[in-house]
């Protein structure tokens, strides 16, 4: 069991403050993270994976080094409109049932199964908890009621709209986006029928309902639906109260619906609502800014079978995941049949190098190489000091590549391993550690499939040794010249014994 040390401190870069400051939980040993989820109308793209991918890896890496954390990521199944910034158009939901002749939750049911099916291939864990807006409606009522009676949202015509001037005049505005109230005009959304607001910056919090509007539900104002953002703040503080540690997002996401929780919750409570705002950037293919007009945008479903025209073959989903993981969360990701290829290549690599790990635990300790010794442990602290510096899985992996190369030179030079016991087992645990736990890079089909070559070489090499006891002298020279062709070695250490092996390619 892993446990919370100071020699492993982590930093975060705080969207809030602009600035890396050390971690400090709220309460020792635990964290409290809540990341904004899918909106469930349409397959999971490039986007949703960068970010499903940054916050599992933040997720994984809090609880090996011991913490008890509990992740919240949403599934936004009503509240989303067409024209999301302006607040104009349909229901995305709503939109695809209608088009589709289904019911929305089924739309909503549908996609939300896609979406966990897909990052599940990518190796993303479960959250803690995943809530759904639809399912916390009366929270969302309960969180606007506090805020109009505090004074900081107004009724319009059975709508509720946020009162951006009137908060701007006891709070700041605009702290996490860095934009000031006069410029946020262009980023707020008009939600249809919303010439009932007192300003153009003012956003929805509830809007009432046409009759024809699918997706409604009761409240003190009307039957009508949710606004974008408030579904967020009702989730996160109902399932880590207020404050909490961490929140989580793409970056677009900053303005205008991050902006808007933090002032939902002062409007509502008087307090920040986070500690530590965290964005992933955005992913460009081959340069340019994904777009459905572009005809460059590529669901992770047709990443991973390769039909679409960009693509020059389908890429393994782990493949994917190591692809991400080589640039830093914070740093614009470019998508390229090249940079894939490349990411292929070093997930085999560092593979390669575990496996030869599992077969070094077999040998004895021997004299330990001092020298060898101290760079081994550097390169393990390396790990944790490259994920404590604002999770840089990239840092982490180019270590991971210096500490394997290390391995396979101590296997190639040593029969017996020429490091401190302690040391040893740090390396043990470290690269273990580090690939299957935080990273979630371990190659389990490729696993299989050597233990399956494996159990295939030994059942060759009992029928050739069988062969030579017979005295079938021609069957055994065939068996053994066709291997030695593959590239397979064959060794005969005794006259009744055959051993088979496959040469390792990842040298």
């Amino acid at each position: 069991m892993h446990t919370i040390s100071d020699k492993y401190p982590i930093h975060i870069h705080n969207s809030l403050t602009r600035k890396k400051e050390p971690f400090v939980p709220l309460h020792s040993g635990r964290v409290g993270m809540y990341v904004c989820g899918p909106t469930v109308y349409g397959e999971p793209h490039l986007g949703h994976g960068r970010s499903a991918i940054a916050f599992d890896t933040i997720f994984r890496y809090f609880t090996f080094l011991g913490y008890n954390v509990r992740y919240v990521r949403n599934i936004t199944d009503v509240g989303h409109l067409e024209d999301e910034v302006n607040e104009r158009g349909e229901d995305k939901i709503a939109r695809r049932a209608r088009i589709e002749q289904l019911e929305p939750m089924e739309v909503a049911q549908h996609y939300t199964n896609v979406y966990r099916d897909t990052m599940r291939q990518l190796g993303v864990r479960p959250p803690s908890i995943e809530p759904q807006a639809s399912g916390h409606i009366p929270d969302q009522i309960s969180i606007i009621s506090r805020i109009i009676d505090r004074g900081f949202a107004y009724v319009s015509d059975g709508s509720v709209y946020f009162d951006v001037h009137r908060y701007a005049a006891e709070y700041p505005y605009g702290e996490l986006s860095g934009r000031s109230l006069g410029g946020q005009i262009s980023g707020t959304r008009d939600l249809e029928g919303g010439d009932g607001k007192k300003n153009a910056e003012d956003f929805a919090l509830w809007k009432s309902a046409e009759p024809s509007h699918i997706m409604q539900w009761d409240s003190p104002w009307g039957r009508g639906f949710p606004g974008w953002h408030i579904e967020c703040t009702a989730m996160s503080i109902k399932y880590l109260g207020l404050p909490f540690d961490i929140h989580g997002g793409g970056m677009d996401l900053r303005f205008p619906h991050h902006e808007a929780e933090i002032a939902q919750a002062k409007a509502a409570y008087g307090k920040a609502p986070v500690r530590y705002w965290i964005h992933n950037n955005m992913v460009t293919l081959e340069g340019q800014k994904m777009a459905k007009s572009k005809g460059n945008f590529i669901s992770l479903g047709q990443l991973f079978s390769g039909d679409h025209p960009l693509l020059e073959k389908a890429y393994r989903p782990l493949a994917v995941r190591m692809f991400m993981l080589q640039a830093h969360y914070g740093n614009e990701l470019d998508f390229s049949n090249k940079g894939l290829g490349a990411a292929e290549s070093g997930l085999e690599r560092l593979n390669g190098y575990l496996r030869m790990l599992d077969e070094m635990e077999q040998l004895p300790l021997g004299k330990p190489d001092m020298s060898l010794d101290m760079q081994v442990d550097f390169q393990c602290d390396a790990c944790y000091a490259a994920m404590g510096d604002d999770f840089n899985t990239a840092k982490a992996i180019a270590v991971l590549f210096t500490l394997g190369k290390a391995i396979q030179w101590i296997r190639a030079n040593f029969v017996a391993i020429p490091l401190n016991a302690g040391t040893w087992q740090k390396a043990l645990l470290t690269f273990r550690g580090f690939m299957d736990e935080v990273l979630g890079i371990v190659d389990r089909q490729e696993s299989a499939e050597t233990d399956r070559t494996g159990e295939l070489l030994g059942l060759l090499g009992e029928l050739r040794s069988r062969a030579r006891e017979e005295r079938n002298y021609s069957l055994s020279d065939y068996i053994r010249d066709r291997l030695i062709k593959l590239g397979i070695t064959v060794n005969d250490p005794a006259p009744d014994k055959t051993t088979i092996k496959m040469e390792d390619s990842h040298g």
